[in-house]
């Protein structure tokens, strides 16, 4: 299998930059790697004759798949090339190879699949497309364990690496030790950590170290990890009641977009359940978003508390996003030591990162105080709050939280 993929993406890399440049010239071929490949579309960033980014697609109508070349460029030096396989109703990604400006392959990826279900592992291979130098699972079984008791602090994110030790011991699971998270996404009972959506071949690793963070800074609560709906966004209504019924009290949600009709489901459900409180990111936009609104932290919501970075002196951290009126706090969440999808100790900012100081904060209260509810634990964290170092007008409305991790 990956000896036939290299020696199709090799072939396909061979066309450039001719196939980039000058895609009208390309004839189908004959023999070889690519008999039966022609080209079928070409799209471009910009004027075809100043473009910036080009796709040029070659499908096979006898295979049925389908070769993506894709190339950027300044002025008319090409900067990187990509080149992708798949199934021609690009259904499933196969392979993909990329290159350098000149053309020559630095490294590949290759997705396994088992059955007819979604991709289970994620091969890294060598430049020359037949060395393999490591093997990701993709969608991994949960390890098994018991129930670790504490409040429960549910995530919503791109799912977590339950492999990681530290993070399956600390999984909400029933009385037969079965992981009570859900991948809202994939929809099965394995929320591992990956967002696909900008490509299935790099994906984002963005819950490990948000949870890693929850749980350094509240490390006897019941971790619920949910990887969030993409592909449907109204499966949040599910996933709220889902979490009510697990027990959560306190919601991460390090996430948002633009959209504010994604929302709707989780904005009833929310409502719904006012018990709950949901800690949302006010997210890395550098904007107002009173003005320029992001969700939910857009939303009206009694029980949710929006949060934002800011360095160590009580300044809004460069890139975070604020708003008087729509962002409740800040905290320091700038250069913060968190563990990585692969285990590995490194830094991560943003108000992703606020999330989950702000989040342990809450688990740490209502540990202390059982019988608080979302209102409760929303008022005694705006209490925490002073006015920032910063001049000028504020830019949030609560203020800053000097050390959320501070219970003296």
């Amino acid at each position: 299998m990956l000896e036939n993929v290299g020696k199709v993406l090799r072939a396909a890399a061979a066309l450039c930059p001719q196939a980039l440049l000058q895609p009208e010239a390309m004839a189908a071929f004959e023999a070889g790697p690519l008999a039966g490949f022609g080209v079928a579309r070409v799209r471009d960033r910009g004027p075809s004759e100043r473009w910036a980014r080009r796709q040029v697609l070659l499908e096979n109508a006898e295979t049925g798949f389908a070769l993506t070349l894709g190339g950027t460029r300044a002025g008319e030096a090409l900067r990187r090339v990509t080149v992708t396989l798949s199934d021609r109703e690009n259904t499933r990604p196969l392979a993909t190879a990329l290159a350098g400006g000149d053309c020559s392959i630095r490294h590949g990826r290759v997705l396994r699949y088992a059955g007819a279900g979604g991709p289970s592992e994620l091969v890294h291979l060598a430049g020359d497309l037949e060395t393999v130098e490591t093997v990701e699972a993709l969608n991994p079984p949960v390890p098994p364990g018991d129930d670790p008791g504490g409040v429960t602090v549910a995530q919503i994110d791109s799912g977590v690496n339950y492999l990681l030790p530290q993070v399956a011991q600390r999984l909400a699971r029933n009385q037969d030790g079965e992981a009570l998270g859900y991948d809202y996404w994939d929809l099965d009972a394995r929320p591992f950590d990956g967002d696909t959506g900008r490509s299935p071949f790099f994906p984002i690793r963005h819950g490990t170290p948000v949870a890693s963070l929850l749980l350094k800074e509240a490390p006897g609560i019941r971790l619920l990890p949910y990887r969030y709906p993409r592909p449907d966004m109204g499966r949040m209504r599910t996933l709220i009641e889902a979490a009510a019924a697990a027990g959560a009290a306190i919601v991460a949600m390090p996430l948002g977009s633009r959209n504010e009709e994604d929302w709707t489901a989780f904005a009833e459900a929310a409502a719904a359940h006012s018990d709950l409180l949901f800690v949302v990111s006010a997210g890395n936009d550098g904007r107002d978003i009173d003005a320029e609104p992001l969700f939910p932290a857009g939303l009206a919501l009694d029980n949710m508390l929006v949060v934002t970075s800011a360095d160590a002196f009580g300044r809004l951290a460069a890139g975070s996003n604020w708003g008087a009126v729509s962002v409740d706090v800040m905290v320091p969440a700038e250069q913060l030591e968190v563990v990585d999808y692969r285990g590995a100790r490194g830094q991560a900012s943003g108000s992703s990162y606020a999330v989950p100081r702000v989040a342990a904060l809450a688990a740490r209260l209502k540990a202390a105080n059982p019988d608080w509810q979302a209102a409760e634990l929303k008022r005694a964290i705006l209490a925490r709050a002073v006015p920032p170092l910063e001049r000028g007008a504020p830019k949030v409305a609560a203020g800053w939280i000097p050390n959320p991790a501070d219970d003296g």
